[in-house]
């Protein structure tokens, strides 16, 4: 019974967040009485104090979007639901919530400085660009999976019905109501608790609006095609890239978080009292190789499962925005490990969706947000909601968390890139923004539909290996100030095996078609000189670590 297996995972999660969560924080030695750089700065621009609450919704809506919904669909799809279920929870307690909560304590304890910048003081000025690059590379291709990803969302059909012009209407009444909610937040002081009364019912309101539009609006949004959803995506990612967090990103975020939290309560509520048997195979896999995809269960299943266990794009949120708004160290704890384990409990119910299928349906041939919506439009339905409403809401939910991850993304590369040309001016702010943007949309504009399924593979190969890159850093500071560090070093290790086996297994299947003109497709040629640029900038940077630990001497610093 599908209530047994969402019953046992949620108390092994709450369990991992009780005691190791409390074993990661003695070893990181949290103290309130160091000041944050959000309260030393406060600039009101990007280092803003936050609520813990406030913040966990903001940061729990950047950091699990799509990933953890479709990499486990995916995965279980080809390998079946049990190994699936096995790593989310096995990683994320041991792996992703270490490399979360790590991140952001180092990030904190360095001036809010990103992973990157933390790399430079105990490494070298030559890792530091390499790692800048990857990341830059990494984030880049986050953008452009996730902005499709959304975009095919938009132009949604279910059972002959056109859901998505509806679900693509509330998406902007959302942003809308997002920079509504700021400015009275920000502006004219409305409380948080009364902030959170008016408009988390006014979310459930546009859902509802939505696909009620008159219907020279939603033929108007029906005709706009997937790529040029793409394109305005893209123009909605610089906007808010470039506005203050406090108008767009924190009121959004945290209204992402409460749909993020209402999708989840959903999810428990229906797998725990629905009644729903598993049908879909524990094992689909003959030899160790998945019958679906035919691709090996090791290493793939580790990078296509992705966010749900660990994601490395997570550590450049912790040290790019989320440490400029923690407002004490112990908050550390929730914010960072507590919200991986959330993340982990949203892949379990997102795999849920697909255990309850039988094989062969031909609900399994669709893509994995119709997949999603569809199971949690079932849960609604248990509650009286029908489907007519309850599709557009999992639909809505499903691309606001990736909103939610899109202007972090863009913001973070546009960070990154003035770090890396030297941009440091408003100006700069445009032209970084401009230059990551370019990238997504040369790539989306050019490639076939559905661009995101091209970029899936190196995007969930690039992500955790930027994971097991960022440990590495982290490893390194814990050893060059004289901390433990063994908890960090293990699951860095087995990252970096499993990700540079799936690279390299990848960059065999690129290669043909990169040196042969029988079988030339762009996409693999893309693919492939992403991977061959991840792969060396990836060996590069273990060699640069291993050169400073072996040779330069270990010393405490002030930074500890």
């Amino acid at each position: 019974m599908i209530i047994t297996v969402v019953a046992i995972s949620v108390l092994i999660l709450l369990l991992g967040y009780l005691f190791y969560g409390r074993y990661i924080a003695n070893q990181l030695q949290l103290n309130n009485s160091n000041p944050t750089p959000a309260c030393q700065i406060n600039d009101g621009v990007d280092y803003v104090p936050a609520k813990p609450t406030m913040l966990l919704g903001q940061h729990l809506s950047a950091i699990a979007a799509a990933g953890p919904i479709v990499g486990p669909i995916i995965a279980a799809l080809w390998f079946g639901w049990l190994p699936v279920l096995l790593w989310i929870l096995i990683g994320s307690i041991f792996i992703g919530g270490v490399h979360d909560f790590s991140s952001l304590v180092v990030s904190i304890r360095h001036k809010a400085a990103s992973i990157g910048q933390i790399v430079k003081d105990h490494m070298s000025r030559t890792a530091h660009i390499l790692f800048l690059s990857f990341v830059w590379f990494a984030l880049v291709y986050v953008i452009i999976a996730f902005t499709d990803i959304t975009a095919q969302t938009f132009k949604t059909v279910s059972a002959e019905v056109a859901f998505g012009p509806g679900v693509a209407v509330s998406s902007v009444l959302y942003i809308m109501l997002s920079i509504v909610m700021g400015v009275l937040l920000y502006r004219f002081g409305l409380s948080l608790t009364k902030a959170t009364v008016i408009f988390v019912p006014l979310i459930l309101f546009i859902v509802w609006l939505g696909p009620r539009m008159p219907a020279f609006v939603l033929d108007f949004m029906l005709r706009i095609s997937t790529k040029q959803w793409d394109v305005i995506l893209l123009g909605y990612c610089f906007a808010a890239s470039i506005i203050p967090m406090w108008l767009l990103l924190q009121p959004r975020g945290y209204l992402g978080g409460w749909l993020m939290y209402l999708t989840i309560i959903t999810g428990l509520i229906g797998a725990l009292f629905g009644g729903f048997d598993i049908q879909y195979p524990a094992f689909n896999v003959e030899g160790l190789k998945s019958i679906a995809s035919g691709k090996p269960l090791f290493p793939i299943l580790f990078v296509t499962v992705a966010c749900g266990a660990c994601s490395g794009f997570h550590a450049i949120v912790n040290s790019g925005t989320t440490s400029k708004q923690l407002r004490r160290e112990s908050d550390a704890r929730l914010v960072g490990y507590g919200s991986m384990l959330l993340e982990g409990l949203v892949a379990v119910l997102a795999l849920v969706t697909v255990m309850m299928i039988p094989k062969g349906d031909d609900i399994l041939k669709e893509d994995p947000n119709i997949i999603y919506a569809n199971g949690i439009a079932r849960y609604l339905n248990l509650m009286g909601i029908s489907f007519n409403v309850a599709f557009p809401f999992a639909l809505l939910a499903f691309s606001t968390f990736v909103y939610d991850t899109l202007d972090v993304s863009t913001r973070l590369a546009r960070y990154i890139l003035q770090e890396l040309l030297g941009l440091q001016t408003k100006i700069g702010a445009f032209i970084a923004t401009l230059i990551t943007l370019a990238v997504p949309v040369l790539f989306l504009i050019f490639t076939k539909e559905k661009g995101y399924m091209v970029a899936w593979p190196i995007f969930g190969i690039s992500n955790q290996l930027l994971a097991s890159l960022a440990l590495l850093a982290i490893s390194v500071w814990l050893m060059k100030t004289g901390k433990k560090a063994i908890y960090v070093i293990i699951p860095m290790v087995f990252m970096m095996i499993v990700t540079l086996w799936s690279l390299v297994h990848h960059l065999f299947n690129c290669l043909p078609c990169m040196f042969t003109g029988t079988s030339l497709k762009p996409d693999m040629i893309i693919s492939g000189i992403f991977g061959i640029v991840l792969f060396v900038l990836s060996l590069w940077l273990i060699y640069e670590a291993i050169k400073v630990l072996v040779f330069k001497p270990v010393k405490n610093d002030v930074s500890a």
